[in-house]
Formats: structure tokens, sequence, C-alpha cells
């Protein structure tokens, strides 16, 4: 591990491959004892990362997977998108859990904040979606959102009319609430949405009241860090194939989730950038609508999606099930200059006979191993087809696999140093 961590450098980040649900957050929590900060750049509670620790299950949807490491700063980037009321509830959670957040938090002054009337517009564009189309006569099918307020909030950013976590520092209570009332009239009349101002403005001062000491400029508390040599894990949110500019657009998130994104949501220069991780499952899976070419239906899909446990962390949705696609991760590749990869949920596989893998959507059949991989961490232990099925995916994609993870828990994941 010696090794690799002298490999992964200064400012590390860890980016979704995929569509997202890739297994981030474990390899955040396994590699986040090792920096001095921990930050999460875009995206909002949209995004859902599950560690499981000691047999016990933690699910975040804003703070960062390595808060669960104590002492270590976090911060949550310009980028991100921000539900109050969400992100009290974490705080409170992991404080009764004995874990203390706020004296080690900072936000940004720069981040939005997600409002409930935000939920309310995102679920009428997607019914809108659904029922008539708003962009092409031939899409009659919602994008699939969270309808947690992600796309709207982030509109009302390029609007110029959100509000950012630096006005409950620079606004008074009244000043706030004018704007806010503002804001309000101009929803209802636009969507036709009764906005419940009361609490909204609430949630706003129990925000205020807490977490005023924790907002501030995080992007020179990261200038400062790097200049007394200190080391960055920066957290990506969902993944590279639902980036709003590189992904299969409209099916996509409302946020760049590749690792341009993740500076530009933190506010560092690419030249501080020493490594990127690249996170793919053994498989794959996406949520909502879209082209997904390896898509497996039928009961093989249904099997992979109970082996694999796959639905939503932030909606309980299934997802669609498929087969790796080594184009797609090519292009991911491409798109984030990554230096390492992990391969998640291998144990997943462990019961196919044979496994396809696409490549520009053609087929090839490798075979399986059909023994449980399960818990297993050191890579002598494999069985030989669960090896050649890593080294395979080196070889087409031309980036080491120097993680793979073979179950749920934290220390299930193989480290490997070539």
């Amino acid at each position: 591990m010696k090794k690799l961590l002298q490999e992964l450098g200064v400012v590390s980040a860890i980016i979704g491959a995929q569509w997202g649900d890739e297994g981030k957050g474990k390899i955040v929590d396994l590699l986040a004892e090792h920096f001095d900060i921990v930050a999460r750049a875009s995206g909002g509670a949209n995004a859902g990362h599950t560690i499981v620790v000691s047999g016990k299950k933690h699910v975040f949807h804003l703070l960062p997977s390595g808060c669960l490491h104590e002492g270590k700063p976090i911060v949550l980037g310009a980028g991100m998108v921000v539900h109050l009321p969400t992100l009290l509830e974490e705080i409170r959670i992991l404080e009764e859990a004995g874990i203390d957040v706020l004296s080690r938090l900072s936000i940004s002054h720069g981040a939005h904040i997600v409002f409930d009337y935000h939920k309310m517009i995102d679920g009428v564009v997607e019914d809108r979606r659904s029922s008539t189309s708003l962009r092409d006569v031939k899409q009659t099918e919602g994008i699939g959102t969270t309808r947690r307020g992600i796309g709207p909030a982030y509109a009302d950013k390029a609007y110029r009319t959100g509000f950012r976590m630096g006005d409950l520092v620079n606004m008074t209570p009244d000043e706030f609430k004018r704007a806010f009332q503002h804001n309000a009239s101009f929803i209802h009349k636009m969507f036709d949405i009764h906005v419940l101002a009361e609490k909204e403005l609430a949630d706003v001062e129990n925000a205020r009241e807490l977490l005023m000491e924790n907002i501030i400029d995080t992007t020179a508390f990261l200038h400062h860090a790097l200049n007394a040599k200190e080391t960055i894990l920066i957290e990506g949110a969902q993944a590279t194939l639902l980036d709003i500019d590189h992904g299969t657009y409209p099916y996509v998130t409302s946020s760049q989730t590749t690792i341009m994104g993740a500076l530009q949501g933190l506010g560092l220069p690419p030249k501080v950038l020493t490594s990127v991780i690249g996170v793919v499952k053994a498989y794959c899976t996406r949520v909502g609508g879209g082209p997904f070419p390896s898509e497996v239906a039928g009961p093989r899909g249904d099997a992979l999606r109970e082996r694999g446990g796959e639905y939503g962390a932030t909606t309980g949705r299934p997802r669609r099930c498929g087969w790796l696609s080594l184009s797609d991760l090519a292009y991911a590749c491409r798109l984030n200059g990554f230096t390492h990869l992990n391969v998640t949920k291998l144990d997943v596989l462990d019961a196919e006979k044979d496994i396809p893998v696409f490549d520009r959507e053609k087929e090839a059949v490798l075979p399986g191993w059909q023994e449980s991989t399960k818990g297993i961490t050191e890579w002598k232990r494999l069985p030989k087809n669960a090896q050649e099925y890593i080294e395979y995916i080196e070889k087409k994609i031309g980036v080491p696999v120097s993680f793979v993870g073979t179950g749920p828990g934290r220390e299930e994941m193989m480290v490997r140093e070539q």
C-alpha cells in the first residue's frame, strides 16, 4: 500500500467511470485514512454513497464518505447544490453515533441552496416530459431524475437567481426573506406551485444557526492546505457518462461529473492533480432512461440485480443491469486521464458460467469462475479466471487495476501494487 500511496501523490480524485453507483464511497473511505483532507466538489443529494463498517451501513447523500474518519477536515465545494434539511439530518445522525462533524466541516460560500420548491419543479418538469415531449417528438419518457431538485437548483444558478450558502452569512434574515418571497412569487406564476415559504425560511434559519461558522472561502482553505504540504482526496459524485457536457445527453445529471468538473467545483488548478482513480463495476448498471447497449433483460439481469443489491441508495429504485462496456470505459479514461482503476463488486459475478463483455457494442464472452471471491484480499487467492478477467480489462484499457472490491465491507478490498 505504501508504494501505491506514493503513486497517488498529493491530490488524488475518485471519479465514477460509468453511470454512477459504482461503489466510489468505499474506496474514498479506504483512502481517506491516508489523506489530510476529504473534499466533495459537485452534485447534490441525488448522490448516494453506502459504506459498511463492522456490519453497520452508513448512507451519505451530501457529506463525503471519508467523514467516517474522525479528525479529517471535510469540504463541500462551490460546485455543489445543498439541500439544507438533508445536510442537517446527516450531521445529526453522525453526531448521535458519536462522530463529530461540525468542528471539521467547511462549506463553500459559493455552493447553491436546494429548496423544497426545487423538488416540486423537478417533479412537474419530469411529469411533463413523460406526457408531452419538451425536446424531441420521439422522447415520450422522463429522464429518470431522482426528483431531488438538483436540475432546477442548477438552473437557478445559471439564471443567476439562486441563493448561495454565503447568503446565510452576508444577508440578514429580513433581507433573505424579502429576496426569497420575490423568487417564490415568480415560481408560483411560472409553475403553478405553492411555495411553503414559512417552512423553507425556517429551514434556512435552522441552518444559519448551526452552520454560520462553517461557511467559508473553501478555495482559499484548500490552497492554504496545499501550501502547507497537506494532501487532498477528492470525492466525485455521480459518474462520467452522466456528465452534463460529455454524458449520454439528455439522460444525464445537471452537473459536471468528470475530473474537470471536480477541479472547477473546488477551485483547484489542473497542475496540482497527481492521480485520478476511475471506479468501475465488474458489470454495469444505470438508473432511469437512456441508452444502455450492454443491458441484460429477463432472469439473468434480475439475478445480477439481486446478487448485487442494485437498488438506489437515494431513491430505492431498481437499477437496470448489464455487462461491462469496454468502449464506454475507454471513453471515460480519455476524458478523465485515469491513472488507476478500482474494479468493484467482482464477487457479484461469481455465479456466472460465462461473462459477456462489450466493446463498441460487439460482444466477447469470457469464462466465469463459479467460485466464491467474496472477501478475498490477496491476488493469488483469486480463481484463475477471475484474475484473467481483471487482466483482460487492464490490457484493453491500458490502465492498471490497483483496487478490486470483493464485497460491501470496508475490509473487502484488494490492493494490487504492480
